[in-house]
């Protein structure tokens, strides 16, 4: 069958209108969806288009202030009963009990605690990287399923009786339920949603007024229960090209510390963080914590610190009875009190 010359020179025209029509077309779907991107906003029931924001406007939910509503009572003592309370930061030694002891080996815990000397210090994690609680907390309603939450309770008040120097460490920065419900606090990639690291954890901003009210409604409880010292942990930026942060990171760094140090650490009650970036260190009642430095590199690790009374200031957790941490503060697990 052959085709006319007319009609085969008009499917040639059309087909090259349709041609020009489907690269178009590509065209606007790839620029839409950069358009769209900048009014993407993240939320815990999914994600959704806002189009009340401007173009310069692209973050997110403003940050208000949380309110509790009926929070819980667990105040036993506010501390000032403490033989520490008053002291000045000195030198201490003792055990840490992490949060895999308390799931895996709560029993255990329970009998090493009676092993540990009168006036040592212990350091209880109660709270993970991913937001979960292990005591009956009012700050947040998550809790860690594989703890007793009563028996944790009931551990806090033994150890927070007067007869030890007692810690809570937490976790500060990484906290995956906080940056689910609370998406504005987070730290963002490029396209908008929060950078997520390894262990599935979002990391928040300390710049962000949400974070610092939640990590000050965590201290200030650990204080009304009796802790002499909190340790906020992974207190840091993630080493990811990823995340957009566009403020001097060491600064933010400082400037939330001095912060919480201001705010929490009345009454002798002490607010210590574990970094592994340098920042200007705040002022105050407050220690740097070190993790994971073999006992070969503890003196220079330390030395390479600017810090005033490092032998008190400066606190390592070792994973053994090496000698070469004691010139400093040292917290050991508590699996090898003996």
């Amino acid at each position: 069958m052959i085709i006319p010359y007319r009609t085969r020179s008009f499917l040639k025209r059309l087909g090259k209108c349709m041609l020009v029509f489907l690269v178009l077309a590509a065209v606007a779907i790839v620029i839409g969806f950069f358009w769209l991107n900048r009014y993407v906003v993240y939320t815990r029931d999914g994600i959704k288009l806002d189009f009340s924001q401007s173009s310069s406007q692209i973050s997110g939910v403003k940050v208000e202030k949380p309110v509790i509503e009926n929070p819980i009572s667990l105040y036993y003592h506010d501390g000032t009963d403490s033989p520490y309370a008053q002291k000045e930061l000195e030198q201490i030694t003792g055990y840490y009990i992490s949060t895999q002891d308390l799931e895996q080996n709560f029993a255990d815990v329970l009998e090493q605690v009676k092993k540990v000397p009168a006036e040592s210090a212990v350091m209880i994690d109660v709270k993970s990287i991913y937001g979960t609680f292990a005591y009956s907390s009012y700050a947040s309603e998550e809790r860690n399923v594989d703890i007793d939450t009563e028996a944790m309770d009931a551990l806090i008040k033994q150890l927070n009786s007067g007869k030890h120097y007692t810690i809570a460490r937490v976790p500060a920065l990484r906290d995956r339920m906080f940056g689910l419900n609370h998406v504005e606090n987070g730290l963002p990639v490029a396209a908008g949603y929060l950078w997520m690291d390894s262990m599935g954890c979002y990391w928040l901003d300390p710049t962000k007024d949400g974070t610092i009210t939640y990590l000050v409604q965590i201290a200030s409880e650990l204080k009304n229960l009796g802790f002499d010292e909190v340790v906020f942990t992974d207190f840091y930026f993630p080493e990811a090209e990823s995340i957009v942060f566009k403020k001097d990171k060491a600064e933010s760094l400082a400037k939330a510390a001095q912060t919480l140090v201001n705010t929490c650490g009345a009454n002798g009650f002490t607010v210590s963080f574990g970094i592994k970036q340098p920042f200007a260190f705040p002022e105050g009642k407050s220690r740097i914590i070190l993790q994971d430095v073999s006992a070969a590199d503890a003196e220079s690790a330390a030395q390479a610190i600017e810090i005033d009374n490092p032998a008190a200031r400066i606190m390592f957790l070792a994973e053994n009875h090496d000698t070469r941490y004691d010139g400093y503060s040292v917290l050991r697990p508590i699996s090898i009190v003996e």
